[in-house]
């Protein structure tokens, strides 16, 4: 068996396109190998910043045979009563490819049948691929694509080679006007020459003899260990940036580190700006010292190994000074201006075309804040901090957007917020007010960190809250993939910070306040949009649950009953998935079960209120002591927090219940006996419905 060699040779692809793009080719081929019947082994993927390479080991040089049962004419048709074989038979044979003695009679639900298998002799290899691979490059997925020239074909980058081969065989065909052959090429500034691939086993050899390092991880190890060394010749350690490391792993095929300096009068700039240069523009590493402080070094990695290196580290250095010249005058400028120039500049910055301006969703912001400060210092101790807290949230409320029109946010966009903090610790403003600045960004991506601060936990609830609402309002709702205002990941932060703050005001009364702030055609509208915002968030509590491994049927359970205190659905979940486990639970979800079934078909019970007078037997007695009991504990269970112990107590009514059903009929034909039982039901249910819809949840079924 041969490996499959793959290169494709390009122009230079944007680093984030390269792994992506390599894990889609690696897959793709392989789906189709297996749904071709060709039996291979491993494969394994390279790739720089001119070329995607996949090679697979141990590829069968030929299909595997397929062999298929065809069914033909009854076997009373295919025989006469001699036995002999009659026409039906000879033409069914030789349209299968068998002889009549080679036919079989199979017993099938309609009776005997005439049988034959069918071997289909696999095609080679090469054949298929010939076909496979044309349009498995064409089908590799990337953001953008291009054309160029008159070809037909769209990728990443224009296509300059394509090397193809089965073991020493090239694999021929084209793609647009490129021919498939055993040719590659070497670095285009060091070794710029055609190469002549005679085998897949010699590909990363010959390629490394022409200054390319096509297997990313001995790039990525050369590039972390050499940068490493030049940092420690330098006093410090290179300040450690992994998404760094990946991007300049892709942007070179040869990598070649150097280290430079600049003038210690830039390390005035907060570290923030200092390293957003360094890295955003020019993807320089940082170095710090031995206390983690910056030093005026930078290390840069080239694609090209130059006579002199010094005169590569002078070039940085002299282009560096020149960012670094630009951030410090935007800085200096900034320190100029004061937050509220700048949140008068927001009424100039637009949010979105229905929602008016920046400004505008600050004062919303602000409200929002100020009132979720308002229920939480209602559930919490009076202690200084607290009794600062709304003050702090509407100040920050107020300057959380003011950096976007600073200078250096302007020139480095990932800065928001981190400036935000710096520029009003600068001015004097408090730390909580500061740090929630920057925080209420957070969390910036899927299980990213969370704020620290209660103020920056308020001001970023208020802040999503607000987004979310809006975008209903204006009709902006995520729909399948298409979510452009990241809601999804705004309402899971949300989630996330309530979570981890142990916020339990409600999300309802929340979405209101918030929906009050937007103009609405009519009430309608409004309780319309408050249902589908709480539905929304509903859907990201189910599905931070589902990730966390919580049963689907237990988490529709409680969902379906409230999701409007944030903590306690977590606390409902995990001590309902803990009952489940238990021996009783199956009999205590029936009953339950039966409950609710019976309360359904009363229709409507007109009674609420019990009538003890109204009791007839003993098991009514039991029932109606035991359900006021259990509820007594489950009250003062939930109140100090003991949500397993509260659907224990719960549980306990299991017997007593079994027991009223084996008593009494509850839908007895005396009117007033029967709306009395259903109101002790009722009573039941709404112990239960405390903590979830025990009819979704499902329960084994036994014969």
């Amino acid at each position: 068996m041969d490996s499959l060699l793959l290169e494709i040779g390009t122009e230079e692809i944007p680093a984030g396109y390269i792994e992506p793009a390599l894990n889609a080719l690696s897959t793709m081929l392989l789906k189709k190998l297996i749904d071709g019947r060709i039996e291979h082994g491993t494969a394994e993927t390279f790739g720089t910043p001119k070329r995607l390479v996949l090679e697979v080991k141990n590829v069968s040089d030929r299909q595997r045979p397929l062999t298929t049962e065809v069914t033909g004419p009854p076997a009373s048709i295919g025989f006469d009563k001699q036995g002999h074989p009659t026409i039906a038979a000879e033409k069914f044979a030789e349209k299968v490819g068998s002889s009549v003695k080679d036919l079989i009679i199979k017993e099938t639900k309609k009776g005997a049948y005439l049988c034959a298998k069918r071997v289909e002799n696999g095609l080679k290899t090469e054949l298929l691929l010939k076909n496979i691979l044309p349009d498995l490059i064409t089908a590799i997925p990337f953001p953008k694509t291009m054309r160029w020239a008159d070809v037909a074909v769209e990728f990443a980058r224009p296509i300059h080679t394509i090397l193809a081969l089965l073991g020493n065989k090239i694999i021929p065909f084209m793609v647009g006007n490129i021919k498939s052959s055993r040719y590659t090429s070497g670095h285009s500034f060091m070794q710029p020459c055609r190469i002549k691939i005679s085998n897949p086993d010699e590909y990363i050899k010959a390629l490394g003899s022409a200054y390319v390092l096509v297997d990313s991880k001995k790039r990525r190890e050369i590039i972390e260990c050499e940068t490493a060394k030049l940092a420690e010749r330098l006093n410090g350690r290179v300040l450690q940036d992994d998404e760094l490391v990946d991007i300049v792993t892709n942007l070179v095929e040869y990598p070649a580190v150097v280290a430079g300096k600049f003038n210690t009068k830039f390390l005035e700039l907060p570290d923030e700006v200092l390293i957003t240069s360094m890295r955003e523009h020019q993807k320089y590493f940082s170095v710090v010292d031995k206390k983690g402080k910056l030093i005026s070094c930078f290390i840069s990695v080239n694609n090209t190994l130059a006579k002199d290196m010094s005169l590569v580290a002078k070039g940085h250095e002299r282009v560096l000074r020149a960012r670094l010249e630009d951030a410090r005058f935007f800085y200096r400028s900034d320190l100029k201006s004061s937050f509220e120039d700048w949140i008068e500049k927001l009424k100039r910055v637009l949010f979105q075309a229905s929602l008016g301006s920046m400004y505008e969703k600050v004062i919303r912001v602000k409200k929002i804040a100020e009132y979720l400060s308002d229920e939480i210092l209602h559930d919490s101790d009076l202690n200084q901090y607290m009794s600062d807290l709304k003050k702090h949230a509407a100040r920050a409320a107020l300057m959380c957007k003011a950096d976007l029109v600073s200078r250096v946010v302007v020139e480095f966009p990932k800065l928001q917020g981190v400036m935000g903090r710096i520029y009003a610790l600068n001015a004097g403003e408090p730390d909580n007010v500061a740090y929630a600045i920057e925080e209420h960004y957070l969390p910036r991506y899927s299980d990213g960190p969370l704020p620290e601060t209660l103020t920056g936990s308020i001001l970023g609830i208020a802040d999503k809250i607000d987004s979310i609402c809006g975008c209903f309002v204006a009709g902006l709702i995520p729909t399948g993939a298409s979510d452009p205002y990241a809601l999804r990941r705004q309402g899971i932060g949300i989630i996330q910070i309530m979570l981890n703050k142990d916020f339990s005001f409600s999300i309802v009364k929340m979405i209101e306040k918030s929906m009050k702030l937007f103009s609405q055609k009519s009430d309608q509208e409004f309780k319309k949009n408050v249902e589908n915002v709480y539905s929304f968030l509903k859907n990201r509590i189910a599905h931070l649950l589902a990730e966390e491994g919580f049963s689907k049927d237990i988490i529709s359970a409680v969902i379906s009953v409230t999701a409007d205190h944030v903590p306690n659905i977590w606390n409902r979940v995990r001590a309902l998935e803990k009952l489940k486990t238990k021996p009783d639970f199956e009999p205590l979800s029936i009953a339950f079960k039966r409950v609710v079934n019976i309360i359904k078909k009363a229709e409507h019970p007109k009674r609420k209120e019990i009538d003890e007078n109204l009791f007839q037997d003993k098991c009514e007695i039991a029932l109606f002591e035991a359900s006021k009991e259990v509820k007594n504990k489950i009250f003062n269970d939930l109140d100090k927090g003991l949500f397993d112990q509260a659907l224990y107590d719960i549980a306990s009514l299991r017997n007593v219940v079994d027991d009223f059903f084996d008593g009494v009929m509850v839908m007895a034909e005396d009117n007033d006996l029967r709306e009395n039982r259903l109101a002790l039901l009722i009573n039941i249910a709404n112990m239960f419905g405390l903590f979830a819809d025990f009819s979704k949840i499902s329960t084994p079924m036994h014969s």
